[in-house]
């Protein structure tokens, strides 16, 4: 089972960024849970939308088995949150299990990417599903992103992995050979080929899209070698 913990709209623009708190969040839930993974999700840019600078929410994916816990790292996370309120910010945080996910909020999630979307909208969808969701301050505005990242990333197909294995540790350029083993799943040219061998240059460090559920890698030729290609 897979628990998906979602916060949105935790900064301001002279502030640390939410994805930067998700890792802390994720570091911490570590301590007691199966971290697999942490995603960004891009959401509607539209002058309509208040945003601090790209408009994206981030999800930690958990892995456990005991229920209950879907309770317990949301409750982790929103006292998190509040000891690191950031003046200015309207955050929200969401968790919930995938037997809990339908395909509502995952439509829900994409309508959050190409249309304006309400904290009524989010609130109302949450209470049907009986999943946990709560804004933490300001105008609360973040549920919306909340939501919509837990319903896109259990989609399994929106977003890339800003956080999976010890990605964050590789810089510069690195063999096929050492992305897979940090924790990459696949490396593929955007043609579809699969690349098995050779190595890649990497803008900052690997950040695989996630396609089908898995961290996926793309890749360009360069020369006799490739570079990476952020998807998602």
């Amino acid at each position: 089972m897979t628990i998906y913990l979602g916060i949105d709209d935790t900064d301001t623009r002279e502030s640390r960024g939410t994805g930067r708190l998700a890792r802390t969040i994720a570091a911490e839930l570590a301590r007691s849970y199966t971290v697999t993974g942490v995603t960004r999700h891009q959401l509607f840019v539209h002058p309509a939308v208040p945003y601090t600078s790209h408009n994206s929410s981030a999800v930690i994916h958990i892995r456990e088995e005991e229920r209950g816990t879907a309770a317990a790292v949301f409750a982790t996370a929103r006292e998190m949150m509040l000891a690191d309120f950031v003046e200015g910010s309207d955050p929200g945080v969401c968790a919930a299990a995938d037997p809990e996910i339908n395909g509502d909020l995952s439509r829900f999630g994409f309508a959050a990417k190409t249309s304006i979307v309400t904290q009524d909208e989010a609130r109302r969808l949450a209470r049907k599903a009986g999943i946990l969701l709560e804004g933490l301050g300001g105008t609360e505005d973040g549920v919306i992103g909340a939501l919509a990242g837990v319903g896109l990333a259990a989609s399994g197909n929106d977003g890339r992995f800003v956080q999976k294995g010890t990605t964050r540790d590789l810089r510069g350029t690195q063999t096929v050979a050492a992305i897979l083993a940090s924790g990459v799943d696949r490396v593929m040219t955007t043609g579809g080929a699969v690349v098995e061998e050779g190595v890649v240059t990497l803008r900052k460090f690997p950040k695989p899209a996630c396609i089908g559920g898995k961290a996926i890698l793309y890749v360009e030729a360069d020369g006799e070698a490739y570079c990476d290609i952020v998807v998602g």
